[in-house]
């Protein structure tokens, strides 16, 4: 008994200390975890969260793939963030129409626009399938064997969950550094359709200035509609015969607001953790990972933002580019600081010693952990992921000339008789409404450069002989003649493998060098990561091991995830940061919109904000209009437009971003630094309100 007493007062010491850390899996939760969240303030029962009929997780949603939302009406309508829906407001905008810059509002259904190539998923159950594997000798495969049953296992589930229902399907992931495996079943809706979003000016302001910063004033949210088919109600291709989807349960909208203090939580899909990697990973992640990523981008965005201010254009089709490089060039600036100012490394090292120790008297994993070989494998690896970053940020996605050498020579469908390999061809589609030729070359140009500068000569592709011996080394010349000669960049031309202008063209020939050395740096790669990887695992099944008293949570890996805490501040300067803006806090900043282009915003809404009497949306504790606020929730990237909720499972906000003390969290949560950045909910509805008049909305939400 005295030791069960121990071990309970153990469990509470720890949840005291972190209580605001952990991206917990909801179908498994452990139910300490459930009762110190009742501590701090929530108030449904354990069922409320994942399996009653109107669970909470129920109105989350996976956002194409790359962001998280929250269904808030019985007709579908999706709240996600501004810079989430970029993608769709830029790809319906044109210079006549911008509604990147303008915003936009469907005054009806029949006004709502679809989307290509976007989707909400939903999250319909999760179960352990790691004994299912094991009993297949999982871990006796190669990496290739355990890729099979993996494969196998996830067709004969998804054939399963269709049985129930045919528009399920079935994800296998990896779980604790592949320690554990849980099959996650999934309902994809395809027709989603834009319905609301406020000009640029204020989704995106403060821009760069305020990237990973508090205080904040950023509106960040945009609205969207699930669309069905009338019929069943279920997914469906896009046709003007569908209907908004009813959903199973929607967030209610609360008005109530938010104390200091006060228990907040977030559900939603964040990305990538790496919070079991080793001090070695982390040492390879800040300096060959991290700061090849950041010199890139930079070169890459300050070609990128003088053209784009020259030419509105040019600025449309490159708005969400640009957001997209530099969002990730800021996060892996941020993140080697915080490395380095908190010392994780250092702080890795020790807690190493600790499991080493816990090995030699235990004898646990012994012959399997090995940290020497650990340290030898990740110092092999480091020049060569050094490189691969470097390539990645140079030639993958960075512009159209290099993305169709690569594209062209990886496996593009082909067309034409299939029986006569000389008439079978490939063609690109006419995408120019997607880049603009100037800008492109003058990046690849000197992304070229750039490239050479700073890798290992071995690093470099073949085309750069050509450079030297044909173009004199210059880099603008060689990529000008691409762009007027190879058949890659010819609209709408048909492309031949058998005809000579392929085989001659310089354009062809440098997606084949890039091709060749994409593939020796990622063989060389795997040579060492899959040994790493290994390392990587038993070192994560020995920590578990050794702290088995203690609930863990598993890495983010894009599943659904819950994180609570607490509405706080923290200390900022050495002073107190607050926990919440104020309306008259974007007003000092929209006045210095002249002198700063990252705080101007349309004169509406300099006036809007201005008002002495914000009425229903004002903060009925503060009396104040209260915009964006901070928690101390664990999140990260994957998790923007994640549902905030209250105590009562009440949607009071949609988290956008972290503070600059965060940025080191996919690594380590730092409990006393790292904040949560939400924007308020009630910040949200006023601009549907005041600006938008979007009355048929508010109705629809009905927030209270």
């Amino acid at each position: 008994m005295r030791k069960l007493t121990l071990l309970v007062l153990c469990l509470v010491a720890f949840f005291k200390a972190k209580a605001d850390e952990g991206m917990w899996t909801l179908y498994n939760l452990p139910n300490a975890v459930y009762e110190q969240m009742k501590a701090e303030g929530f108030s449904l029962p354990y069922d409320a969260l994942y399996k009653s009929n109107d669970a909470i997780m129920k109105g989350v949603v996976n956002f194409s793939g790359f962001c998280s939302g929250v269904v808030v009406s019985p007709d579908g309508l999706v709240f996600t963030n501004h810079h989430c829906g970029f993608e769709a407001i830029r790809s319906h905008s044109t210079v006549e129409h911008d509604y990147m810059l303008n915003g936009f509002y469907a005054k009806s259904y029949a006004e709502e626009l679809p989307n290509k190539d976007m989707f909400v998923s939903f999250m319909i159950k999760q179960d352990d399938v790691t004994d299912r594997l094991l009993a297949q000798g999982f871990d006796y495969k190669d990496n290739d064997g355990k890729s099979k049953l993996i494969e196998d296992l996830q067709k004969e589930l998804d054939a399963e969950a269709k049985k129930q229902d045919s528009t399920y399907h079935v994800e296998i992931d990896a779980f604790y550094e592949g320690n554990k495996y849980f099959a996650t079943t999934y309902q994809m809706f395809t027709d989603l359709r834009l319905v609301f979003t406020i000009p640029k000016s204020m989704g995106k302001f403060g821009g760069e200035t305020d990237n990973w910063m508090w205080p904040r004033q950023t509106c960040d949210f945009s609205v969207f509609r699930i669309y069905a088919d009338p019929k069943t109600n279920g997914p469906a291709a896009y046709s003007e015969t569908n209907v908004p989807y009813h959903p199973k349960h929607w967030a209610p909208v609360s008005m109530q607001g938010y104390k200091d203090g006060d228990y907040a939580m977030t559900m939603g899909y964040p990305g990538s953790t790496n919070r079991y990697l080793s001090s070695y990973g982390i040492k390879q992640m800040r300096d060959a990972e991290n700061t090849p990523r950041a010199q890139v981008r930079g070169v890459k965005q300050d070609v990128m933002i003088r053209h784009m201010r020259a030419d509105e254009g040019v600025r449309i089709k490159y708005d969400s580019k640009y957001a997209q490089s530099s969002n990730y060039w800021k996060n892996s600036l941020g993140m080697n600081k915080c490395i380095d100012s908190i010392g994780i490394i250092k702080q890795k090292q020790e807690y190493e010693k600790r499991i080493r120790a816990y090995q030699d008297s235990t004898g646990y994993l012994k012959d399997k952990l090995d940290f020497n070989t650990m340290e030898s494998l990740y110092a092999r690896q480091f020049d060569i992921i050094r490189n691969l970053y470097y390539f990645m940020e140079t030639f993958r996605r960075t512009n159209e000339l290099a993305t169709r050498a690569m594209r062209v020579n990886q496996g593009m469908e082909v067309k034409g008789p299939k029986n006569k390999p000389s008439k079978q061809y490939v063609e690109f589609d006419d995408n120019s409404d997607t880049w603009d030729a100037a800008l492109d070359k003058e990046v690849y140009a000197v992304l070229l450069k750039n490239y050479r500068e700073h890798v290992d000569a071995n690093a470099l592709p073949e085309f750069y002989k050509t450079i030297d011996t044909q173009f004199g080394g210059d880099y603008a010349k060689y990529v000008d003649y691409l762009w007027a000669n190879s058949i890659l960049m010819k609209k709408g031309k048909k492309i031949y493998f058998t005809k000579k202008e392929y085989k001659n063209d310089l354009g062809v020939q440098m997606g084949m060098d890039l091709v060749t050395m994409w593939g020796d740096i990622i063989g060389k790669m795997r040579s060492l990561s899959d040994s790493i990887g290994v390392q990587e695992k038993y070192l994560c099944a020995a920590k578990l091991r050794m702290e088995e008293d203690l609930p863990h949570y598993s890495d983010a890996n894009f599943t659904m995830r819950l994180s609570y805490g607490q509405v706080g501040g923290f200390t900022l300067n050495g002073a107190p940061s607050g926990y919440y803006t104020t309306a008259e806090s974007i007003v000092d900043k929209i006045n210095q919109g002249d002198k700063l282009i990252d705080y101007y915003a349309e004169p509406i809404m300099k006036d809007l904000l201005s008002a002495k009497d914000f009425g229903q949306y004002q903060d009925k504790t503060t009396g104040k209009m209260q915009l964006c606020f901070l928690t101390n929730n664990d999140i990260t990237g994957g998790n923007s437009g994640s549902p905030m909720f209250n105590g009562k499972g009440e949607l009071i906000g949609l988290a956008f971003d972290g503070n600059w003390d965060s940025l080191s969290s996919d690594i380590f949560f730092d409990r006393d630094l790292a904040r949560c950045i939400g924007v308020d909910i009630r910040f949200v509805l006023f601009m549907m309100d005041k600006w938008g008049h979007a009355d048929r909305l508010l109705k629809e939400i009905n927030a209270k």
